[in-house]
């Protein structure tokens, strides 16, 4: 069978403590966990088209943007990135009423265990879909508080003591040894109480998620496949884990080539 379309990132959702995957595609969501084990092709059509404007582009921006896009959406401003850096109160906002819909609700702040332990924010609404997108074996949210502001500063506290990056070739290799979250946290909020006190924010008591990948196969050396080096990609769908997905050939981040026109043939 074959489905054309442009993708975005894959849906997720858990069940029975596994990530389920659906790939956006055109105006198909295709099931990838049925396909683990079976031969695809991924076959770009040298068409890109913004996600937020539909223009097409040459070159995609901030995961899926052209060029215009990625300069005025509050989206894919720097402070999406690094959310201490939020502007909203100096009037500056690319979109005022988009930073009070997204910025100005509640926000986590978590430990997980993705290659290691890292603290990470999100959205209340988007767990587990946020740590599912980083491939994490667990994860706990710890910490709770209005803004989104506010949960960059306690990560700014946190980062002193434990990282907030993933190791992306270990977390694809599975090189991940179990850790023990709920007593990091403990250590982690005693370091930080002033941070915590000052933000107002809420100390949770909850219990680690664990979370288990569609993979039968965990390669050994990581190849990174690329849509604009290599239009036609064809091999064996061992896995998925976090937005990867992992072939005999290679791995790839389907994230990256959001706004990119496919053909996926299985």
């Amino acid at each position: 069978m074959q489905l054309s379309g442009t993708i975005q990132k894959m849906h997720t959702h858990l069940n029975k403590g596994v990530a389920q995957y659906q790939l956006p595609i055109g105006d198909k969501l295709l099931n990838m966990n049925d396909l683990v084990g079976e031969k695809i092709t991924l076959s770009f059509n040298q068409l890109i088209h913004c996600t937020h404007c539909g223009k097409k582009t040459n070159k995609s921006y901030s995961q899926g943007y052209c060029y215009p896009c990625s300069q005025k959406l509050a989206s894919c401003d720097l402070c999406i990135m690094k959310p201490e850096t939020c502007h909203h109160h100096l009037g500056t906002c690319r979109e005022p009423q988009w930073g009070l819909d997204n910025c100005f609700s509640p926000h986590l702040v978590y430990l997980a265990n993705s290659s290691g332990a890292k603290v990470g924010i999100t959205r209340k609404s988007n767990i587990p879909g946020r740590w599912i997108d980083q491939g994490a074996l667990s994860a706990l949210p710890i910490l709770e508080v209005d803004t989104r502001l506010k949960s960059g500063i306690l990560e700014m506290a946190l980062k002193q003591f434990v990282n907030d990056k993933t190791n992306w070739r270990k977390m694809l290799k599975n090189e991940v040894d179990p850790i023990n979250l709920p007593l990091i946290r403990d250590e982690l909020l005693n370091k930080i109480k002033s941070t915590i006190d000052s933000t107002g924010a809420q100390v949770l008591n909850n219990e680690a998620l664990e979370i288990n990948y569609p993979v039968v196969e965990y390669p050994s050396k990581i190849s990174s496949l690329n849509f604009d080096k290599t239009p036609i990609i064809t091999g064996v769908l061992k896995g998925i884990k976090a937005q990867y997905l992992i072939l005999d050939c290679g791995v790839l981040n389907i994230r990256k080539f959001g706004a990119y026109n496919i053909t996926l043939t299985y």
